[in-house]
């Protein structure tokens, strides 16, 4: 059913300008965007090795949201870093320092040795106290402790010492801003949310000194976010016309009818402004996954569904036909949008993934219909059962195998068992679809308005593990998603099968989750709804 909350606002009437005035006030303005671009690069070439300054403008790059235009020089300097970490100047006893290089060379998939936080733990203590005073290095300590893989004790120390510590100054008389800093840093750390790009310029004033590049570095972000923003905003046209001449919102009025919301998988997916082609594709798989589901949890009965199911597995047109109606035009619509993607793909990369794709979706189809049985039946599954099954209807697989084919990937199995296949796909994506599930079972679907009924892990663990309490079964689930984040963590690290892009792809996908399922707080998710707006309005217009 439609949500008004995902509906994007009207911008504010503008003063009428003449068509000569106001095109020669956007000539300027791009024009000096582009000289602040270059001067920009230009001075990112010359400090490449500069050990400390280059990481605090890079850090800052990434947390305006501009990556995507000084990506090479991005590359250069962290490339300089990973190969003269040894003779540079750290202070070994600044733990800013050390944390910012370890964080932000870890994310561009550089392996570097965790060990390199020895020197601020006691083997008996624990890490020094004396670090305690210090907020901006235990912030970054943090933030870096979330780039840990399994089996590095220290880094899981390092994240139980700076939380401590920065919960602990929480109780303190702080001001506003140190305040807000502490919190943002605990609730939404760079590598796990995209909460705090609601405000990309409030964490200049955490910034470690006063630079000479600040404020370019700010006008070029602002100005490439209205860029963006007007990028969005055409998107968002093309994906509602297609999406009202498919009519599957009016023939299907007990789905829920959100492109908007599903546009913003594709948008914090697929960041960079260059690629709207692939963003408007994306978005099709993931409509055709929330319509799916609802099919299975709202509206079809099990005959139905078992047809439905059998009719995708055997992608059996003739079939078909003995679909009630609804099914007929959703199996009509998935079969054009699957032919065309391997179409699309063929024509770019050279291959046709499209029999991978109709078993993809037929396994989503079968897990669907797996857990409709369940909970048909009355017996329940155990709690890892549901897991296993509930990766698949995440759908998260489904749609980040579709997004890796568009980006010219390939698996390396081509054999004819549809299982292998399935297996040959990066590991990361498999951590993504987990991380989906537990989050989305934290809240159990608190804002779709379903009336319909999946199943939670929550659920079936407590079931199963007797006296466990409701608080315990939700630490466990969080333990779940720190051990399925370390996991991807080593995933995106170097050597690594997948393209760098593609990590970085998935790494967004599961950054994501926290803020589409983020309902312990705001349970109309009135943060994710903030997020869209920030990046298809100009705030002032709000």
């Amino acid at each position: 059913m439609a949500d008004s909350r995902f509906i994007l606002p009207q911008p504010n009437q503008m003063q009428t300008l003449s068509i000569d005035e106001e095109q020669t006030s956007l000539d300027d303005s791009r024009i000096k965007h582009e000289e602040n671009v270059k001067s920009l690069i230009e001075f990112l070439n010359k400090v490449v090795n500069e050990p400390v300054e280059s990481l605090i403008i890079v850090d800052t790059i990434q947390r305006l949201g501009i990556k995507s235009l000084f990506r090479e020089q991005i590359k250069a300097i962290l490339q300089w870093q990973y190969t003269h970490f040894s003779s540079l100047n750290h202070g070994k006893d600044n733990v800013y320092e050390i944390a910012l290089w370890f964080r932000l060379l870890r994310q561009e998939g550089y392996y570097v040795p965790a060990d390199v936080f020895e020197y601020f733990n006691d083997k008996k203590k624990g890490f020094v106290m004396k670090l305690k005073g210090n907020i901006k290095g235990m912030m970054e300590l943090y933030e870096a402790s979330q780039m840990s893989i399994e089996g590095e004790d220290i880094l899981d120390q390092a994240e139980y010492f700076s939380s401590k510590c920065l919960n602990a100054l929480l109780t303190c008389d702080l001001d506003y801003e140190q305040a807000r800093m502490i919190e943002s840093t605990l609730r939404y750390p760079y590598r796990k949310s995209f909460a705090r790009s609601l405000a990309p310029q409030s964490f200049v004033n955490d910034m470690p000194g006063v630079y000479s590049w600040m404020e370019d570095l700010l006008e070029v972000a602002k100005r490439e976010r209205r860029i963006v923003q007007s990028v969005h905003q055409k998107e968002i046209h093309q994906i509602n016309t297609w999406w009202n001449e498919l009519r599957l919102g009016e023939e299907m009025k007990f789905a829920r009818d959100q492109p908007l919301k599903w546009y913003m998988w594709s948008m914090a997916i697929l960041p960079d402004p260059s690629l709207s082609e692939l963003r408007i594709e994306l978005i099709k798989p993931i409509s055709l996954v929330y319509i799916i589901d609802d099919i299975f949890d709202v509206h079809g009965t099990i005959d139905e569904l078992i047809l439905f199911t059998e009719v995708i597995r055997r992608w059996d047109n003739a079939c078909a036909e003995q679909l009630p109606e609804y099914m007929k035009i959703c199996f009509k619509v998935l079969s054009d949008i699957t032919n065309d993607f391997g179409n699309i793909i063929f024509m770019k990369h050279g291959w046709n993934p499209t029999r991978f794709l109709k078993q993809m979706w037929a396994n989503l189809c079968n897990a669907f219909l797996v857990e409709f049985q369940w909970n048909a039946s009355g017996k329940l599954p155990k709690a890892d059962d549901y897991l296993k099954n509930g990766t698949i209807t995440s759908g998260a697989p489904l749609v980040l195998a579709h997004l890796f084919f568009l980006m010219g990937q390939n698996i390396a199995n081509q054999s004819t068992d549809s299982k292998k296949e399935e297996e040959s796909l990066p590991k990361a994506i498999f951590l993504v679809a987990k991380i989906l599930r537990l989050w989305d079972d934290l809240g159990c679907a608190q804002d779709e308005n379903q009336n319909g009924y999946d199943g939670s892990y929550v659920e079936y663990y407590l079931r199963e593990i007797q006296g466990s309490s409701n608080q315990s079964a939700r630490e466990h689930v969080m333990e779940l998603i720190s051990k399925s984040w370390k996991l991807l963590n080593k995933e995106c690290l170097s050597p690594c099968p997948s393209s760098a892009p593609f990590r970085e792809d998935c790494v967004n996908a599961a950054k994501m989750v926290s803020l589409m399922y983020n309902y312990e707080d705001k349970h109309g998710l009135e943060l994710l709804q903030d997020h869209m707006k920030s990046f298809t309005c100009d705030h002032e217009t709000l």
